[in-house]
């Protein structure tokens, strides 16, 4: 103790990042181990922060508080940036269901908040405290405080939410956990076999692409090109090769190609567009023109051009520029037809159909950069994040309510992230983040994140918690953070069936907290949870700063 004491006076930030390094290396330690099958992952940082807390060992509180939201924007930045591309089709899809459910969680642990504050005659102000604490929610304990700073209430009050909530805290982020496993265990559920299921369930809808070589039978085709062929744009069938009637070898296909009864064409599209399509053209052919002869090819090409980011794929241009023809589009797990009005994205992998020629001039004006995938844009990254606290500091007022509603450091950056992803660039600037790179900072962040609050919590946190208003503090926040989010996961399960990483997403986010969200990740050893977790997080955050600002000004 007293060489942590002499270097705090000698050198404060060697003492600060010793502290840090120690914490952080024995917490991962901790999350290792396995108790009935069960690890606690990041979540250790947090106990051991809160160790050295009590110890004594404590850093410098303007390093901690900082370092403390730094964390939070990395990590819930990555997050945003890894759920965007595929969050807008699954809010389309499952947002108003989960949402109620979001705000059935909500609202049922301001109720059971409420009748356990009566149950123990607790002033309001407390319950407040506990019910911000209880859900993790630190904007909804900042909101408690300034509305009773509005409303002309003295020191001691306006001091009661922040002790209940450092009683409530620690445990609530247990409990949320603890959530998670009961539900495994009391429905069985084998985790990886939800995430094959989660998976499937988001590619429902999107079928696989497929190839049908087809003979132009129907005698009205006859002169016609493949721009005019009726249904062609209905079913969006992309047709990549033809071979003439009476010829041998096959040649590229382009919107100008002339048909002519006789030809063979190789149709790429969905089984049952294709059907459609074969209807209007003649029937199948045995050959097959992927091996027939002739100086046709393909290639698969990454988008990295910035001049062609953005555009669709009509805009490109590459049949009447390259005399080439764009078949699919690859999005990281996606495969797309290669439709006209499909806008595309850096990193987007498109396979191309022409001669050699034509193909290394489309490759050229595509870009074909694969080791700027690997590439962290940081300069976009740092501007997202400002844009994000920007959004996250705007005070939206809402009447009735006395001071305005914000969605803080930790909701801002998640909707800017989701929305800057979904778009791919802020002006010349390419919002691309490697996979890895992705992981690396979302753990980095958590991980940050957890050791603050330990370090920050500890020094008060048996002081607080062992005495009786403090016990009562701990049992009523543990039901607040236990019962609700047992019964909403309880009822989803049963009666909706609903996927366990779905699940997992939608209490994580129900709660604002990252640590059951990193949990619930690695239990799965994928990003599936944070679907939900995103689809819920902007609502559940502003009904948690409304909920506590009216407990806490109820009188």
């Amino acid at each position: 103790m007293s060489f942590f004491q002499t270097l705090l006076s000698t050198s404060p930030v060697a003492h600060d990042l010793l502290l840090f390094s120690a914490v952080i290396l024995s917490g991962i330690g901790l999350g290792h181990i396995r108790i009935a099958g069960v690890r606690l992952g990041v979540a250790g940082v947090l106990f051991t922060g809160l160790l050295a807390s009590h110890l004594g060992l404590l850093p410098g509180a303007e390093v901690a508080h900082f370092l403390k939201d730094f964390g939070l924007v990395l990590f819930v930045f990555a997050l945003g940036m890894q759920m965007g591309p595929g969050f807008f089709a699954s809010l389309r899809r499952d947002g108003l269901k989960l949402n109620l459910y979001a705000a059935a969680l909500v609202l049922g642990g301001g109720v059971v908040a409420v009748m356990g504050g009566w149950f123990f005659d607790m002033p309001m102000p407390a319950v407040a405290g506990l019910f911000a604490g209880a859900t993790t929610n630190t904007p909804a304990l900042g909101a408690a405080q300034q509305a009773l700073q509005s409303g002309g209430a003295d020191a001691a009050t306006v001091t009661l939410p922040a002790l209940a909530y450092a009683a409530t805290y620690p445990l609530a982020v247990v409990g949320i956990i603890l959530a998670l496993v009961l539900l495994r265990v009391v429905f069985h559920i084998h985790v990886s076999g939800e995430a094959e299921t989660f998976k499937r369930e988001q590619g429902a809808g999107v079928e696989p692409l497929e190839r049908m070589n087809l003979r132009v039978e129907n005698p009205n085709l006859e002169g016609v090109t493949l721009a005019k062929v009726p249904g062609i744009r209905e079913t969006r069938v992309i047709i990549s090769r033809f071979r003439p009637v009476g010829e041998s070898e096959v040649h590229p296909a382009s919107p100008s190609t002339v048909l002519h009864v006789g030809d063979v064409i190789l149709a790429v599209g969905t089984k049952a567009h294709l059907e459609q399509f074969r209807v209007v053209i003649g029937s199948t052919s045995d050959e097959n023109l992927m091996k027939a002869p002739g100086n046709v090819t393909y290639r698969r090409v990454v988008l990295t051009s910035k001049p062609m980011l953005g555009k669709t794929v009509r805009e490109l241009g590459l049949d009447h520029l390259h005399n080439v023809t764009v078949t699919r589009v690859s999005r990281g797990d996606q495969i797309f037809s290669a439709l006209p009005d499909l806008r595309l994205q850096f990193g987007d992998m498109l396979q191309l159909v022409g001669d050699e020629e034509s193909l290394n001039g489309a490759t050229a004006s595509l870009g074909n950069a694969v080791q700027q995938l690997q590439e962290t844009k940081f300069a976009a990254i740092f501007a997202g994040i400002m844009l994000g606290i920007m959004l996250g500091l705007y005070p939206f007022q809402i009447n009735g309510l006395p001071a305005p509603v914000k969605l803080g450091l930790a909701g801002g950056p998640l909707v800017v992230a989701i929305l800057l992803s979904h778009l791919g660039r802020i002006g010349p600037l390419v919002m691309h983040m490697p996979i890895n790179a992705n992981r690396a900072l979302r753990e980095l962040g958590i991980i940050l994140f957890l050791a603050c609050v330990g370090l920050l919590s500890g020094e008060k946190f048996a002081a607080t918690v062992f005495t009786t208003q403090g016990v009562q503090w701990v049992v009523l926040g543990f039901v607040v953070t236990l019962l609700p989010l047992l019964l909403v996961g309880t009822i989803a399960r049963r009666f909706h069936g609903m996927n366990y990483m779905t699940i997992c997403g939608l209490l994580s986010g129900g709660m604002t907290d990252p640590p059951a969200l990193a949990f619930a990740t690695g239990m799965a050893r994928c990003d599936s949870p944070a679907v939900a977790y995103a689809a819920v997080y902007p609502l559940t955050m502003l009904l948690r700063i409304i909920v506590a600002q009216v407990l806490a000004q109820w009188s």
